[in-house]
């Protein structure tokens, strides 16, 4: 299959990558535009930044001035829209600079999303949930196929399935995972619990004991033995702890329907990649 050429980054764009960005602003190939005159990239997956490092960056600036101009795209007569260079955009005001250089290219929204997308996952500077929904966006929106975004991204089939899981946690977790109290092992780990309300619940209780990845898995596994050493009375309840496995196993919320003569077993999907998710687990894919 040919790969496409924004897959790579910003050599697509910018031929040669930085050593040849900073050459064009050498020979006038950048030009310097007003802060104010540029807005942010609306595609932007990275939500937080660290302000140590952007002061740091800001620095460094001050001292050094901009070694590489920021990647722009025309929006609008005299206005700009950025593509790539969010924190030597953002360490620039905080120098106290009113213009920046910038190469000025045509680009599309799709590729815009895409190279922004693709340039942060390849850094690895978005927190996990962040680098999950990216991921999704890339699938949802760009229309690319699991084996397509490895190739783009240079990840796993595998790992980028396990990090689309994570979205699969309540808000509230996935909220600990973005800003580092949990990590994504311990996300991961939480999946193994079958209710949603059970992985806000366990969660929680890994925080405030402080629980190591290891010591985390340990605590679910002795839950979900806890659960399922408790007696059933009834056919009812045997078809509960049923559920509980396939739940476990499949990483989504899982129904069995008993009907006079056979039965229903439903899965639950949260989107197309959790369903290619399930059909690559059911060896259909």
């Amino acid at each position: 299959m040919h790969r496409k050429a924004l897959g790579r980054g910003l050599e697509a764009l910018i031929p040669g990558g930085a050593g040849t960005a900073t050459a064009e602003l050498a020979q006038g190939g950048a030009r310097e535009l007003a802060l104010e005159d540029i807005s942010p990239n609306p595609f932007q997956p990275r939500k937080r930044f660290d302000d140590e490092a952007i002061k740091e960056l800001a620095a460094s600036i001050r001292a050094s001035g901009i070694l590489q101009p920021i990647l722009v795209r025309r929006f609008g007569n005299d206005e700009f829209q950025l593509v790539a260079g969010e924190r030597r955009l953002r360490a620039a005001g905080l120098a106290g600079l009113s213009r920046i250089p910038a190469v000025v290219r045509e680009v599309s929204d799709r590729e815009m999303m895409e190279l922004a997308l693709v340039e942060n996952i390849q850094r690895e500077d978005l927190d996990p949930i962040e680098e999950a929904k990216a991921f999704q966006t890339l699938i949802e929106k760009i229309g690319l196929t699991h084996d397509q975004l490895s190739d783009r991204v240079g990840k796993q089939r595998s790992s980028i399935s396990n990090s689309l899981r994570l979205l699969t946690l309540p808000a509230e977790v996935q909220d600990m995972v973005s800003r580092g109290t949990l990590t994504a092992g311990h996300a991961r780990a939480l999946l193994g619990v079958p209710a949603a309300g059970e992985q806000l619940a366990a969660a929680r209780y890994v925080v405030n004991r402080g629980f190591s990845v290891r010591r985390t898995e340990a605590f679910i596994r002795r839950k979900l033995r806890m659960q399922h050493s408790r007696p059933r009375a009834s056919r009812v309840a045997a078809l509960t702890d049923l559920e509980t496995k396939l739940q476990r196993r499949f990483g989504t919320r899982v129904t069995i329907s008993p009907g006079r003569r056979g039965g229903r077993v439903e899965f639950e999907y949260f989107s197309d990649q959790d369903l290619e998710r399930l059909l690559e687990l059911w060896g259909v894919l």
